[in-house]
């Protein structure tokens, strides 16, 4: 049998107990990790500046938001936000959004295309979401792929 640790590094101690219930057994326990500044960050929308400015040098930053987290850092590293790369069936597509390369579309509107070509009448809110494995079966029904950019050099 193979068991998994996860280890999480959590500012705020609501945050973790949230993500602690939010974890069945059969996922492994989450551990407090007691290192200090691990070097790849997970940042969404509430991310501030000083909370940038606190991280060690050569930190990867990787959204989990819309937007990009704005690069203030020349000695770390920022990753595009979730995306995809559209099927070429689709016409008159250039840029859905200017920090992507050309024909790809972030997740968020994949999600919005998925839901209407598939038919699904779910709604995602919070921490519930869809399976998983059906939207990734679904996303590449529908004619995408897998983003694989390099990290983002920050200047």
């Amino acid at each position: 049998m193979i068991c998994f640790l996860t280890q999480v590094a959590i500012r705020y101690k609501e945050e973790l107990e949230k993500l602690q219930r939010s974890v069945t057994k059969s996922e492994g326990d989450l551990v407090l990790s007691p290192i200090k500044t691990p070097k790849v960050w997970l940042v969404g929308d509430g991310w501030d500046d000083d909370e940038q400015m606190n991280a060690p040098k050569g930190t990867l930053f990787i959204p989990f938001s819309h937007f990009p987290p704005k690069k203030m850092r020349k000695d770390c590293f920022y990753h595009y936000t979730p995306a995809m790369i559209t099927p070429p069936t689709f016409m008159n597509l250039h840029s859905c959004e200017n920090w992507l390369p050309r024909r790809v579309m972030s997740a968020w509107r994949i999600a919005g295309i998925l839901h209407a070509s598939e038919g699904w009448n779910v709604h995602e809110c919070g921490d519930a979401i869809f399976s998983i494995k059906k939207v990734w079966e679904a996303s590449f029904h529908n004619g995408f792929q897998p983003l694989k950019l390099p990290i983002i050099d920050p200047y």
